[in-house]
């Protein structure tokens, strides 16, 4: 592996133009394939976890799974309702919604207990997932219902609405991401080179590895099914890691160029930065690859679709570095070597000095740097103590899993969810008890179910259903079909074959709160082992909104300590087999839980609590969105990597060409600061973008990478990193013996350099 970027980059220079037609064709043949495949995704029982999971395949085998269903309200635009009218566009509504194929069926219509709303209930056919795919007719039959009755408000609400207008919001959240972190990036890659052209060469390669990895993502799902996120992730990551790479090979692909001051050709010149920046890449490629794939681990869709489109996204930026970068230098090179003579020239002639080679750091990292060369101990403490104290809110951490309840009102359909549940609240939860037994105990079943429904009606937890035959007369007499709200009281719902039941239990409290929860609780730990729960030879689970995220926070909390200790084992492995240092692979791990925990702390101070919601325009949850924390640390591990494998192997290749090991960690620092610090900003900038987007998971899991990646380049490299090494000396490096003086390290033989220069 040492030697391969070398043989990669020789190949690339020697053939550019087929190297670069090369890799473009490659990304179009990537796209063109993902296309023609389309994506894979995940199904309904792809999403089933614990128990919750247990019971929806029970049901989804008796035909009895949760179907899509949307819910149109139909209220007066001002004052009274007039039942006549709200009457005859509910007929409305049933007619158009029936005569369209994406629907199963159109409940009678339903008034609220004010009598203020007319609610008419329609089943989606398909899987529950499919909703917001075959929601779009429904959505525009009811626009015309609202049109041809001006006097009253016909609005529309439910799972498909709501998951739609999440996806429309994500892209324009995407999009608006994209608008802040590209001229950001574009600026960062101007000042780092004074060159549109040098600029424009980490974007270009940036965003043709995030369409190849696009392409493969489609392909991949044909092996594991796509949970709808990956692609959100290959921009995020993709941006990041992709201009990050190719800024490391380019800088040292100019200090290589300064330093031999036109005595070698382009070709030579990218042999050298191959074999020094193109080693780092691949390690700390491969570093970012292992790191991520641990997330396989939890045995989650979701997780790992972020995986998949993780280490795709990382290894085709590799290869673009390894590849179709060397040859695009060449080219370049060639172009500036000839300009050269007449710039200088034309410098000559206007009286200009001749351009001098800008010292690695500047005042600002020789500023930060200081403390850890002149005091190193003291610094070492004072920064992991300020690590530490960032760390602390992290044990407060809390998590949940984020429902529909916590979707940005911005959404039309979360601001008709928030009428429909303030007129019917018993729809705002369902708790779903299923149960299987024989065909001889359906009986049993039945009547041990209908009391569980009693017992739980007297439990203030639990709705009571309104019972009100003065309002059902009414519906009955001037909405025709129009039913009471008894309609929602619990019902049984058996298969054809008697085997498997449904219990469905309205609850009166939004999924995320703490009544809710509670009467999960009460429901599994009380009132079933007091019914259906005595009956032998009957299986009983539950699911339903509460279920469902309950038991996935638990599924989580489970499978954490599994990922995260292979995730620790994997780094140190990593870190030990790319320096051969026991000791810097220990280093390398404690620094990325300092880097990971800090950055936990600082998203539980901001997101847990609500003093900073107006900062950051969110509602705050009272907790940590479940999926963040674990896909955080892996990710931040990996990232972290980054910067340690190109800081530290600068120190080791000072090392190897003969300094004593407090100079070589100065020099190594010092030739490091600048482009790694360069590439924090693109890093903060693309991931600080997720900050401005509506989905509060999304803000806090960029505000978190945001945190985690400015941290780790100016605390961890800068001030702890350089105090730790500087203490060690030699002993870091154990058990490796110290280097004698052979020149400069990994530099491409000289009859190699002789054939190209």
């Amino acid at each position: 592996m040492r030697h391969l970027p070398v043989r990669m980059a020789r190949w690339s220079a020697r053939h550019a133009g087929r190297a670069i037609a090369g890799w473009f064709a490659f990304v179009v043949l990537c796209l063109v394939v993902g296309i023609a495949l389309g994506t894979n995704e995940a199904t309904t029982k792809d999403f089933w976890v614990g128990e919750a999971g247990c019971a929806e395949a029970t049901a989804t085998e008796g035909g009895l799974e949760r179907s899509p269903t949307e819910r149109i309200m139909i209220r007066a635009r001002s004052g009274e309702l007039d039942m006549a009218a709200a009457g005859a566009a509910a007929r409305d509504v049933t007619v158009r919604m029936r005569s369209l194929p994406e629907v199963d069926s159109v409940a009678a219509p339903v008034r609220s207990k004010d009598g203020e709303v007319l609610l008419v209930s329609v089943v989606l056919n398909g899987p529950e997932l499919e909703g917001k795919k075959n929601v779009v007719p429904l959505l525009e039959q009811t626009a015309a219902v609202g049109a041809d009755h001006p006097d009253l408000v016909v609005e529309e609400t439910g799972p498909p609405a709501i998951s739609k207008g999440v996806n429309d919001q994500r892209d324009e959240d995407l999009a608006l991401s994209e608008r802040i972190s590209l001229p950001v990036t574009v600026i960062t890659l101007l000042i780092v080179f004074g060159s549109v052209i040098m600029a424009g060469v980490p974007l270009l390669l940036a965003l043709s590895s995030i369409a190849a990895a696009i392409g493969l993502s489609m392909v991949a799902s044909h092996v594991m099914p796509d949970a709808g996120v990956g692609t959100n992730l290959i921009l995020l990551i993709g941006l990041a890691v992709g201009v990050d790479y190719t800024l490391f090979y380019l800088k040292r692909e100019r200090e290589e160029r300064a330093r031999a001051d036109g005595r070698l050709g382009p070709e030579a010149l990218v042999e050298l930065a191959a074999a020094t920046a193109g080693r780092a890449i691949v390690v700390s490629g491969l570093a970012v690859i292992v790191s991520t794939a641990t997330l396989y681990l939890a045995t989650d869709v979701i997780f790992s679709s972020l995986a998949t489109g993780t280490i795709l996204v990382v290894a085709v930026a590799v290869a673009s570095s390894l590849t179709v970068l060397p040859a695009l230098l060449v080219v370049i090179g060639r172009r500036t070597d000839r300009l050269a003579p007449r710039r200088a020239a034309r410098r000559a002639k206007r009286g200009k000095p001749a351009r001098t080679v800008k010292p690695e750091t500047g005042r600002v990292f020789a500023a930060l740097l200081r403390p850890a060369r002149t005091r190193p101990a003291l610094t070492l403490c004072l920064s992991v103590l300020v690590m530490l104290g960032l760390a602390v809110p992290a044990l407060g951490l809390k998590l949940i899993d984020p429902g529909r309840d916590t979707f940005s009102r911005d959404i039309p359909a979360m601001r008709v969810y928030d009428r429909l549940t303030e007129s019917f609240p018993e729809l705002l939860v369902t708790h779903e008890v299923v149960t299987r037994s024989t065909p001889e105990q359906a009986a049993q079943v039945q009547r041990a179910l209908e009391d569980l429904g009693r017992r739980v009606r007297t439990d203030p937890l639990f709705v009571r259903a309104p019972r009100n035959p003065e309002d059902a007369k009414d519906l009955t007499n001037q909405a025709g079909n129009a039913t009471s709200p008894e309609s929602f009281r619990p019902t049984v719902r058996t298969s054809a074959d008697g085997r498997i039941s449904v219990l469905e239990l309205p609850v009166p409290h939004p999924a995320p709160s703490a009544e809710a929860i509670a009467s999960l609780a009460h429901l599994r730990q009380d009132h079933i082992p007091a019914t259906v729960g005595r009956l032998t030879g009957v299986e009983t689970a539950v699911s339903g909104d509460v279920a469902r995220g309950r038991d996935y926070v638990s599924h989580e909390s489970d499978k954490l300590p599994l990922v995260l200790g292979l995730l620790l084992l994997m780094t140190f492995l990593m870190t030990v087999w790319a320096f051969r240092s026991v000791v810097i692979g220990a280093i390398g791990v404690v620094l990325n839980l300092l880097s990971a925990g800090a950055s936990l702390g600082m998203l539980v101070l901001v997101f847990q609590g609500s003093w900073a919601e107006g900062l950051l325009d969110f509602d705050s949850l009272g907790a940590i969105a479940s999926r963040v924390p674990l896909f955080l640390v892996v990710i931040l591990f990996g990232l972290s990597m980054d910067y340690q494998v190109f800081v530290v192997s600068r120190i080791q290749e000072a090392r190897q060409n003969g300094m004593p090991a407090r100079e070589a960690v100065l020099e190594g620092i010092n030739r490091s600061a600048k482009v790694v610090t360069s590439a924090a900003i693109v890093m903060v900038t693309v991931f600080g973008a997720f900050v401005a987007l509506h989905l509060t998971e999304m803000k806090q899991m960029g505000f978190c990478l945001a945190v985690a990646v400015l941290l780790d380049a100016v605390v961890i490299r800068l001030m702890v990193l350089p105090s730790v090494l500087l203490l060690l000396g030699e002993r870091a490096w154990w058990p490796a013996r110290r280097p004698g003086r052979f020149g400069r390290a990994q530099e491409p033989a000289a009859g190699s350099l002789a054939e190209v220069g």
